[in-house]
């Protein structure tokens, strides 16, 4: 049976110039979501040097903190500390309403779910995508639910996981040539196609918890390091009638449970990038990105379920 459990998070972003930086604006994602399903007992965040730091809400209400750091520096460190109750899930829904495609095609013509339609930079339709579709035998018959999860199957069977194989920059032709990507281009490939069906489909930036990888090394567009046996890890969800908003994670062929901390939704991975700024001066700039996740002894992982990739 499934459990509430906390997590203790540390993500830490290590920025190194190659010469001084003298002032920098930065956007930050990585304060988890409140909602329902989770919840956030504590937060920190600490810059060296330090800097002046301020939420916001944006406008997939996602919190964002801005950074700004008015002064010479040759290295940046950002470290992002969190406590998080994921709380149980209830049983896997069964199927939609009944007339869930017909409730679906309504949707085209709201203003309510335009964002999560529209196709975006890193998941748009191309021919490539098209003969993928048809190469999976996975068409949009039947109860939706179980046609999206048997795209997430097939994603995880036609691609190869592969650390650094691709870039924050890659499209979805990439892994659609080569069949080689991380969760990022999982993501992007399953969000295209739901939206040529009509689904409303987000992409979800955060973490899953991974048991077993306590030595993985970092790697891919995902990001993340392999402290603790997780990393930085994406995935979908889609909107369904009945249902409501239900996640999909392709890299495992599983659907987002009690192992997955939402961090930020947007419409892709440029909505919801951990940072992204403009700074004057730097040079040639070296990234690393490390991330530990730890479950609290006192609300502990059901040992029953698998573990994913990340």
């Amino acid at each position: 049976m499934a459990k509430n459990v906390r997590y203790r998070i540390e993500h830490v972003t290590k920025y190194r110039y190659g010469y001084p930086v003298r002032n920098c604006a930065m956007s930050l994602a990585l304060k988890p979501l409140e909602d329902h399903g989770q919840r956030v007992s504590a937060f920190r965040l600490e810059t060296e040097p330090e800097g002046s730091v301020f939420e916001v809400t944006d406008a997939f209400g996602n919190a964002r903190h801005q950074l700004h750091l008015n002064r010479e520096h040759q290295s940046l460190f950002i470290t992002a500390r969190s406590t998080v109750d994921v709380m149980s899930r209830d049983a896997p829904p069964e199927g939609c309403d009944e007339g869930a495609w017909a409730t679906i095609r309504g949707w085209r013509d709201s203003f309510h779910h335009r964002d999560f339609l529209d196709h975006s930079g890193l998941a748009v339709p191309s021919p490539a995508l098209e003969r993928f579709v048809q190469r999976s035998g996975v068409t949009p018959a039947g109860d939706p639910l179980a046609v999206l999860r048997r795209l997430s199957g097939a994603l995880y069977e036609c691609f190869e996981y592969v650390p650094g194989s691709t870039t924050i920059s890659s499209t979805i032709e990439h892994i659609l040539d080569t069949g080689r990507g991380v969760c990022q281009d999982y993501a992007h490939v399953m969000i295209a196609i739901a939206r040529t069906w009509g689904i409303p489909a987000r992409y979800v930036s955060g973490y899953v918890h991974d048991v077993t990888a306590a030595d993985s090394a970092a790697g891919g567009a995902g990001g993340g390091g392999g402290g603790r046996g997780t990393t930085s890890h994406a995935w979908v969800e889609c909107l369904l009638p009945g249902p409501g908003w239900t996640g999909f994670d392709p890299t495992n062929a599983i659907l987002a449970d009690e192992r997955h901390v939402r961090v930020a939704m947007g419409r892709d991975y440029q909505d919801v990038s951990p940072t992204r700024g403009v700074l004057f001066g730097g040079g040639d700039i070296q990234l690393e990105v490390e991330v530990s996740m730890e479950p609290v002894p006192e609300h502990p992982v059901d040992s029953s379920y698998s573990t994913p990739r990340s």
